[in-house]
């Protein structure tokens, strides 16, 4: 197993990171951007938001769909933006953070109540139509997302919780049902952040505050596997590489802590197992 750095840019807070298209796109949270990263020849693309953003996914028909501060929007190649929704825009305390794309081609993203006030935010599906609804309520940071290799299943964390739930999935309706935990995190003394399946039906966890990333057994609640880091804040994941065999992990500065690689861009390799392709919005 070797873990290196990635790019050159480092990232206030980095989050979301998607494979696309032989890319890496990751958003710095707190240094309000999007950043392209282009391992094949080193390229990094820095796309200005002009607010906090929580996530980035692709659009099947080109450009991207981004929420954060102002709800979602969709972001175009140049950087050009276009609000679409804001479902909570009275909450001024409130922003979206993680998202991501079904199977199916739905986006799903959820908000985080940034004073932490207990069971204030939700998650809120946008279909194809760029119809938005509230899937569930009653959380207060909503984070990882990932669905099952069958698609048949979907995997939650709302991070105070420390633990990841599991659902059932209708890709025919977008709806979620028959909650249950699946892993208890408690036993990690740190916040489960952002998730990623792999192949064998596994999920790995970032854990901010953590430094490292876990891989869960979602059918045992077992931990089987975990990779320490040089960064305390640890925060998301991603397979990326021309075979998906590689696990590209985001971090975020600590408040006093310094650390030489804190908010930089690292890549896992020969970890011996492989993740599943993104998926687009539909819309």
């Amino acid at each position: 197993m070797e873990i290196t750095l990635a790019g050159e840019y480092r990232a206030k807070w980095g989050e979301g990171p998607i494979w696309w298209q032989g890319s890496l796109y990751y958003v710095d949270i707190e240094g309000h951007a999007v950043i392209r990263f282009e391992p094949e020849n080193g390229t990094e693309t820095i796309l200005p938001i002009g607010e906090r953003v929580g996530t980035v996914v692709p659009r099947e028909q080109g450009g991207f769909l981004i929420a954060g501060d102002s709800g979602i929007q969709l972001l175009a190649e140049d950087g050009t933006l276009k609000p679409i929704a804001d479902p909570e825009q009275e909450k001024t305390d409130n922003r979206f953070n993680d998202g991501k794309c079904s199977p199916d081609g739905r986006f799903f993203a959820g908000t985080i109540s940034l004073v932490k006030k207990e069971g204030d935010a939700s998650l809120y599906e946008m279909n194809s139509n760029f119809g938005v609804r509230e899937v569930f309520g009653g959380v207060t940071n909503s984070n990882g997302l990932a669905w099952s290799p069958d698609g048949s299943r979907v995997y939650y964390i709302d991070t105070p919780r420390r633990e990841i739930w599991g659902y059932d999935y209708d890709s025919a309706t977008g709806e979620w049902s028959n909650r249950r935990v699946v892993v208890d995190t408690g036993h990690i003394d740190s916040s489960p952040d952002g998730m990623v399946m792999d192949a064998e039906g596994k999920v790995w966890v970032a854990f901010c505050h953590g430094g490292c990333v876990a891989r869960f057994d979602v059918d045992s609640g077992e931990e089987v596997q975990r990779v320490e880091l040089p960064c305390v804040e640890t925060t998301a994941c991603t397979w990326g590489g021309e075979n998906l065999d590689e696990l590209y992990v985001t971090t975020g500065i600590h408040k006093s802590i310094e650390e030489e690689d804190a908010g930089r861009l690292f890549v896992i390799k020969g970890l011996g197992v492989k993740g599943l392709p993104a998926f687009a919005f539909k819309g």
